[in-house]
């Protein structure tokens, strides 16, 4: 779940009073969020980078708070905030609107049909005479960030810009040309560049380097201009330097591009309900028309209002309580839901604001009156239902292997279920095309970038880091690998394995065999090459030539066991031999 970062004695002033950690703690457990850390920036910096590195920052103590992802009023200081005091029942929920200029028109985007070849939809809207502090700034830059990790899925299906009105004129046009025809000054840069060396200079950029693949190889970039030809942005990339926002900006003119249009929608309320508050008149959002490529004309932000009908008898039973529908309603009131008591007592109509895009269902609304009521509040009761749980199968045949194996003097190990592309392929003498792995497509670390399809990478690493504790070593695991199968319905599936390594002087081949034979006895397979088990020579490029045997139960296969290949044993940084059993449990159900 995203964490947000709030500096605490700017929160308490926000709040009005100042809180203990353990009574801010319990608060955020009440409104249904998490403490997670208190730190400072000093502190994360000397953890992360030593302390030469730390001297001068600062050392204000930061909470770090954990909020659902579907959150979005939550991820800045302003609506955590606001969220609290209504919850507290210090302030009322406030009402957003969306307004026409007082004076002229409203301003205009207009979308050009070429966006549709590469960002076809956008939207936008002004927050008029708003007045920027350090404090309230840095939140503005913060939460377009989150919403653009969160919601926006990092720009893929939204970008924001935001920009100096006062620096620009409208109406503004939203186009896609070819990237040698975009020329101009982008943020953090010195001189103006057409859009292939903007490209090509931000490529080691760390912050905006992951976002160049989205547009990098289309014939076309999409571009913001204004009426003189002054370029607002190049999204999903950069800013222009021209109309970059500063402490001294009163008019701010926010567009958001993107290839979901409820996406788009979303992201502009969230934006300006939470720093509409800075406003001249707060929480008022002045309207911009965009006119779409067909002629029509759509108004934003929508700011829309809605209202959904809930059973108090049902929201009681869902929920496990027992509550009249005013107190109820006051509870919904709490969490930013206005609701009053209709029929007589037996439902309660719920508004839903522009900033709660994450009630969609009555489900939702069950949800936070679980969580205004108190989760430890709910009394534990024993199901009204006749059903009795058991053990699945294959977990069942996996707790008495463990058992069995560890008897035999081997120790459990648990691995992670990612690895590296290397672990796989290039450590176990194997090529990449050749193994059916699951790729994650945005890996944050080279540890971890595809689905495990065996479980010895993880044990050899285990291994390495105990290699200094006392011979032998004899571990295992009993875990799911994940193989692509394109006849299942996700294109993949999970096997249980069963992973043992004999790592000693010498590779104990005779130990591994003898934990083979000991499984086949637990599961009552008998040595016969029709109806049992028998084991047959097999060349694998992990294994030691004619030290390979494959297992074949009633004729098929269900794993091998050997002694590994030197090479093997060399890449994961081990010095001596070992003996291994990688064995499929699922066909033994």
């Amino acid at each position: 779940m995203p964490t947000i970062s709030v500096q605490r004695d700017e929160l308490f002033r926000a709040l009005g009073r100042t809180y203990t950690d353990e009574e801010f703690d319990e608060l955020c457990f009440e409104f249904g969020i998490e403490l997670d850390e208190v730190t400072s920036e000093k502190e994360q910096i000397e953890r992360e980078q030593g302390k030469e590195k730390a001297s001068g920052a600062s050392d204000a103590v930061e909470y770090k708070v954990e909020v659902p992802a579907n959150r979005y009023d939550l991820l800045c200081l302003e609506g955590l905030v606001r969220g609290l005091q209504v919850f507290l029942e210090k302030m009322k929920a406030p009402r957003y609107k969306a307004v026409a200029p007082s004076s002229g028109s409203m301003q205009q985007l207009i979308i050009l049909p070429d966006t549709a070849r590469i960002r076809p939809y956008a939207v936008a809207a002004t927050l008029r005479n708003i007045k920027f502090t350090p404090e309230n700034y840095r939140n503005f830059i913060d939460l377009q960030e989150k919403l653009h990790q969160n919601l926006c899925r990092r720009r893929t299906l939204v970008a924001i810009g935001t920009h100096d009105l006062d620096t620009i004129q409208g109406p503004f046009t939203f186009n896609a040309k070819p990237p040698a025809e975009i020329k101009f000054r982008a943020l953090n840069l010195d001189t103006e560049m057409t859009a292939p060396e903007i490209m090509e200079k931000f490529s080691t950029d760390s912050h905006l380097k992951g976002y160049l693949p989205i547009i990098r190889d289309s014939p076309v970039y999409p571009v913001i201009y204004d009426q003189n030809n002054v370029v607002l942005s190049m999204p999903p990339i950069i800013n222009g330097f021209h109309t970059r926002i500063t402490l001294n900006t009163r008019n701010v003119f926010i567009e958001a591009t993107a290839t979901d249009l409820y996406k788009a929608q979303v992201t502009l309320d969230s934006l300006v309900t939470m720093f509409s508050e800075y406003c001249a008149e707060p929480f008022t959002v002045e309207s911009a028309e965009v006119v779409n490529p067909d002629g029509s004309k759509v108004v934003y932000p929508l700011l829309t209002y809605r209202h959904e009908t809930i059973d108090v008898q049902e929201t009681n039973k869902r929920v496990g309580i027992n509550l009249e529908a005013e107190k109820m309603a006051r509870l919904l009131t709490k969490m930013c839901l206005e609701s009053e008591v209709v029929d007589n007592g037996k439902t309660i109509r719920v508004e839903i604001p522009p900033t709660r895009s994450d009630v969609i269902h009555a489900c939702d609304i069950y949800e936070d009156v679980a969580i205004a009521y108190g989760y430890d509040n709910i009394k534990m009761t024993v199901p009204n239902c006749n059903t009795i749980g058991h053990q699945f199968p294959i977990n069942k045949l996996t707790d008495q292997l463990r058992y069995e194996v560890a008897s035999s003097g081997f120790t459990e190990a648990l691995t992670f279920a990612l690895c590296s592309r290397d672990d796989l392929s290039e450590k176990m003498c194997r090529k990449l095309e050749d193994i059916p792995a699951v790729h994650i497509a945005n890996p944050k670390t080279q540890e971890f970038q595809v689905a495990r399809t065996t479980l010895l990478p993880g044990i050899l690493k285990t291994v390495y880091f105990n290699k200094n504790m006392p011979l032998p070593l004899r571990l295992f695991e009993i875990s799911d690998v994940v193989l692509k199968d394109s006849q299942t319905d996700v294109g993949a599936r999970n096997e249980r394995r069963l992973c043992a390594v004999n790592y000693n002087k010498t590779a104990g081949f005779e130990v591994i065999h003898g934990l083979l034979d000991r499984v086949m006895q637990l599961l009552e397979i008998t040595r016969d090459a029709k109806t049992g088990y028998h084991i047959t020579e097999a060349q694998d490029p992990s294994y030691f030539p004619g030290r390979c045997a494959e297992i074949l139960v009633c004729g098929k296969s269900v794993g091998k066991f050997g002694v590994l290949h030197p090479d093997v044993v060399t890449k994961f940084e081990l010095n001596m031999p070992c003996a291994v059993l990688d064995l499929n449990i699922m066909p033994f159900l």
